[in-house]
């Protein structure tokens, strides 16, 4: 039974929505993993009796196939689904069923209007978080389109397939046999990746917003919804909802909240902010900010959108080491997630660059999986917490390395090694190792700006107690100020304080 106790309760529940009968085609063998997913199967066959089964020959074995009667859907998942992909399966179930899916009507037609033959394939690791939204995606995509299917695939259950397409990192998605797109994408991103995105057309007639939020992370999504609970005219312009939280895994310090996950969290405070009268712009990124009569801000596309007032909330995003051969192996072995990318590192060495406490969780969370680990910190002592590094060090598998400077990330197809100084003696180093994870803090993202607003030397833009820059009319709010703490309720909560120095602005002026 793979299925516990309060899980089933669950699933009941979610099988009883199921619209129309289900044919799972099974296609199995003798190993573990088709012993474990033919279990899966039948359980769910005895769950509800509009889920009927099949025995058949697909093209991976272990899979199966999620139909409707008399009807390939072309929904295939290659492994168990289970872990993070449980809710993949469930939608997929209800889904072929014919529950109409939580999408705008927009995006089902433009999945509808997809013309010509798309074979798409996912891998991903059941302990990805980034991994399910891709999944779910795609999946739909197939349901809603005879043209369309998907197959998952679980690395894990398929190593000879992920190592000879030399896959380094999740999910990776493959387009009729080439590479499509790696890392997390949403429904709306992989239609824009197809050609099927806005163009500025559509943003050619918009009237000027009393308040335009840029970021749609925390401190956006706060600052939207305090100004839209003002009565005023606001919109907010997101590359992609819920900023960094979508990459963080685990979170245990949001207050009154002892443990959620990072996508949970980012697609709650998108519904939140949809709840009130907010133009949302997704999938935008702003280039242009100029201040005039009213403020214009230029979009990538072309697109110019005019404000009375706007809140700069664009965050940060991972630095780079800036070495030869982190650019060039990104996701060939050059990795910033664990929690996505570790298992692809099982049983192989790998190293972590960072000694604060993201770099010291990593390196832990990698000794479990990984044959060795080594950690490089450039200080002579580690950043991170003391009871992380009591734990770092009670483990037989790591290796740490303080004082030392990274060189280079060498590899041909792939990450081999890593080449550092000691900084005590100048002696050049090299450590043979399949992965390297980087994990030395963010930087914010406002090089866009350029001299438009005040900013530290770190790009950082400088703020005061409400959230004013120096230029009148422009608030800024969370990770890409000048705040010294990053931390998702302090954004939060200067996104608010933003919002409402913006209504007292406007107020005033």
């Amino acid at each position: 039974m793979l299925l516990d106790k309060d899980i089933k309760e669950q699933l009941a529940q979610y099988l009883e929505l199921l619209e129309s009968d289900v044919l799972l085609k099974v296609s199995a063998g003798e190993d573990k993993v088709s012993r474990e997913m033919t279990g899966l199967v039948d359980e769910l066959a005895t769950m509800s009796s509009r889920i009927k089964v099949e025995l058949t020959d697909l093209e991976r074995t272990p899979s199966f196939s999620v139909n409707r009667i008399g009807e390939d859907t072309g929904v295939t998942f290659a492994g168990i689904p289970l872990g993070h992909e449980f809710t993949s399966l469930v939608l997929a179930l209800l889904q072929v069923s014919g529950r109409a899916p939580k999408v705008d009507d927009k995006v089902i037609e433009q999945v509808k209007n997809i013309e010509g033959e798309y074979r798409f394939e996912s891998y991903i690791s059941l302990s990805c978080q980034n991994c399910p939204e891709v999944v779910q995606a795609l999946n739909l995509m197939s349901v809603l389109n005879p043209s369309i299917t998907h197959t998952m695939i679980d690395g894990a259950a398929f190593k000879d397939e992920v190592e000879s397409k030399n896959i380094m990192a999740v999910p990776t998605v493959y387009l009729n046999g080439e590479p499509f797109s790696s890392g997390r994408m949403s429904l709306e991103e992989i239609l824009a990746k197809l050609g099927s995105g806005p163009d500025a057309s559509e943003f050619a007639d918009k009237d000027p917003y009393d308040v335009l939020v840029i970021g749609g992370g925390p401190a956006g999504a706060s600052a939207a919804i305090y100004a839209a609970r003002k009565g005023i005219r606001t919109g907010i312009v997101a590359d992609r909802f819920g900023g960094q939280i979508l990459d963080t895994a685990s979170i245990e310090n949001f207050i009154s909240v002892k443990h959620t996950e990072g996508p949970k969290l980012a697609a709650s405070l998108e519904e939140h902010v949809k709840a009130y009268d907010v133009d949302v712009m997704n999938l935008q990124q702003a280039k242009r900010l100029e201040k005039k009569d009213l403020i214009e801000i230029e979009l990538e596309n072309g697109a110019v959108l005019k404000s009375k007032s706007v809140i700069l909330s664009t965050g940060a995003r991972w630095r780079d080491i800036g070495v030869p051969g982190e650019a060039e192996f990104r996701n060939k072995g050059v990795a910033y997630c664990t929690h996505c990318d570790g298992p692809l590192f099982e049983g192989k060495d790998v190293a972590v660059v960072g000694g604060g406490n993201s770099g010291i969780e990593a390196a832990i969370d990698l000794a479990g999986i990984a044959k060795h680990v080594t950690v490089l910190e450039f200080l002579s002592e580690l950043k991170a917490d003391s009871v992380l590094q009591e734990r770092l060090y009670s483990l037989p598998n790591v290796t740490v390395l303080k004082n030392v400077q990274t060189k280079e990330i060498t590899g041909t197809d792939s990450v081999n090694g890593i080449t550092y100084i000691d900084r005590d003696s100048g002696e050049e180093q090299h450590i043979e190792l399949a992965g390297v994870f980087v994990q030395i803090g963010l930087v914010p993202n406002t090089n866009w700006l350029g001299d438009a607003v005040e900013r530290t030397k770190f790009g950082e833009i400088v703020v005061d107690k409400r959230g004013a820059t120096n230029v009148p009319g422009v608030f800024a709010a969370g990770d890409c100020t000048d705040s010294p703490y990053k931390q998702i309720i302090i954004s939060m909560g200067s996104g608010a304080t933003a919002a409402l120095g913006a209504f007292d602005y406007l107020v005033r002026n």
